[in-house]
């Protein structure tokens, strides 16, 4: 994840915490040498679907993608919509493109899906308001330190860009399985009710994942290794 300059959170300061790890197998180094540069947002200049994927779609954008699971399953879930990543763990983006590529023939290449390798405001700030009907942070980085608090993603600065490139009726998906976080985040969205409405009618909503949302390697193994209980928010943009 990211931290942000004092004054405007919005704004990128620097990278935290890996950015690679294990070296890379020949085949997920040959996806990232061939299959990345022709699936990578571009660099420069307003993000749409039109100029993603050629088409009007409704367009999800994944914060922080890991493993690429729920953003290939999502995609996998819904071919007529587009999908856009960012994670800055190149060995995350690796194992993304082995789902983007079919996993070794398990099911057919996804084309609705772009990835950026890095932060995911750089792409975020050019995506025209209004234009998302989706964004998903899952399991992002805790920062459980409270000097390290502005380095999380939930924060003012984040969350009100977020509201602007959601459609109204948009939504925002949000889940964790630590408890500073947890808390740490529904506090951040008390301060924007305005803007967000909490879809939650009791305890189930945030105890049981919600259909359609593709468990990922890191929830099971929070779940199941770690002991961890996990929460699951939805906040539809007003």
């Amino acid at each position: 994840m990211t931290a942000h300059k004092s004054g405007d959170p919005t704004t990128l300061n620097r990278l935290y915490g890996r950015s690679k790890g294990k070296p890379l197998r020949a085949h997920q180094q040959e996806l990232v040498d061939t299959l990345l540069p022709r699936i990578a947002v571009p660099e420069e200049g307003p993000v749409t679907a039109e100029d993603l994927f050629g088409r009007d779609c409704p367009l999800h954008f994944e914060i922080g993608f890991g493993g690429g699971e729920h953003l290939a399953g999502r995609a996998d879930m819904l071919p007529d919509h587009g999908f856009i990543g960012a994670e800055p763990f190149i060995n995350g983006v690796a194992q993304a493109l082995t789902h983007i590529d079919g996993d070794n023939g398990a099911h057919p290449p996804l084309g609705n899906v772009r990835l950026h390798h890095g932060d995911a405001l750089e792409v975020l700030k050019r995506i025209p308001d209004g234009a998302l009907s989706f964004i998903y942070l899952l399991h992002p980085d805790p920062w459980p330190k409270a000097r390290h608090a502005k380095r999380r993603m939930m924060n003012d600065g984040p969350v009100a860009m977020f509201a602007a490139k959601l459609r109204p009726g948009g939504e925002f998906r949000f889940g964790t399985d630590h408890p500073i976080y947890l808390r740490h985040a529904l506090m951040t969205m008390r301060r924007h009710t305005d803007s967000f409405e909490w879809l939650v009618e009791g305890p189930h909503n945030w105890q049981n994942r919600p259909g359609g949302w593709i468990e990922t390697r890191y929830e099971r193994k929070a779940r199941e290794v770690f002991g961890h209980e996990v929460w699951y928010f939805r906040f539809r943009r007003r």
